[in-house]
């Protein structure tokens, strides 16, 4: 189930959001939990996950735009779509990497096209691309972003390429069926991308980031094989 925010401190333009967007899911057959928003503030200060975001512009106090700008720097993965009535707002719209925008008052017809492309992205979320489930939280990694994954006491570590650590309970097994080629399972507690393999020696890998990850002496054979068709297939 997706959760949907809708944040706008005009009461009939987001009741009007919030019945366009019960109707799309119901016609659709998507099952999702609608949250309403009066301003930036009473967003900002929400703590569960967001998958689709309906965001005014020009709100009173924090607008949509800065508050746009505070979620992304808290590393915000949901899709935002501004509503806005300035269409020229929007260019600003890049830097906090907004998915649409819809102008008041918001057509119907424009609003279902939105929502069909965004349903369609979703849903082919991409083979490169891994939806991590943590709780009630949801989050979208791309496996380009992912240097290594190892696992700890149940739990599977992501470690990408923002520095950030991603965990939660998983088994290795499950995550190695999910990602493709570029990851090679080394060690039985480790996977490693080896976009960012900077070489191996004496058992051990050394990647990009300085990290060191075992290589098991049963896997040794195979991983230089690997290594050798990684380099014939993504690095040419």
């Amino acid at each position: 189930m997706i959760t949907i925010a809708i944040c706008d401190d005009e009461n009939r333009i987001a009741e009007q959001i919030r019945t366009f967007t019960s109707d799309f899911l119901r016609v659709n057959h998507v099952e999702a939990s609608i949250v309403r928003f009066s301003d930036g503030k009473e967003l900002l200060d929400y703590e569960k996950n967001i998958d689709i975001l309906f965001l005014d512009i020009q709100m009173k106090g924090i607008d949509g735009m800065e508050t746009a700008r505070r979620l992304r720097c808290r590393n915000f993965r949901g899709v935002i779509i501004f509503i806005t009535i300035l269409k020229e707002l929007v260019f600003q719209s890049f830097e906090v990497q907004a998915y649409d925008y819809l102008v008041k008052p918001i057509d119907r017809k424009k609003f279902d096209k939105t929502m069909e492309r965004l349903l369609a992205s979703l849903e082919n979320v991409s083979k490169e691309k891994l939806l991590v489930q943590k709780g009630y939280e949801r989050s979208i990694i791309a496996f380009d972003d992912i240097i290594f994954a190892e696992i700890m006491d149940k739990k599977v570590y992501l470690h990408l390429t923002s520095s950030e650590v991603v965990d939660y309970y998983d088994r290795i097994e499950k995550l190695e069926s999910r990602l493709d080629e570029r990851f090679f399972r080394c060690h039985r507690s480790y996977l490693i991308n080896l976009k960012y393999l900077k070489g191996c020696k004496n058992g051990t890998a050394y990647l990009e980031n300085g990290k060191e990850i075992p290589v098991s002496r049963l896997r040794s054979k195979a991983f230089s094989e690997v290594i050798l068709q990684y380099m014939k297939e993504w690095r040419l």
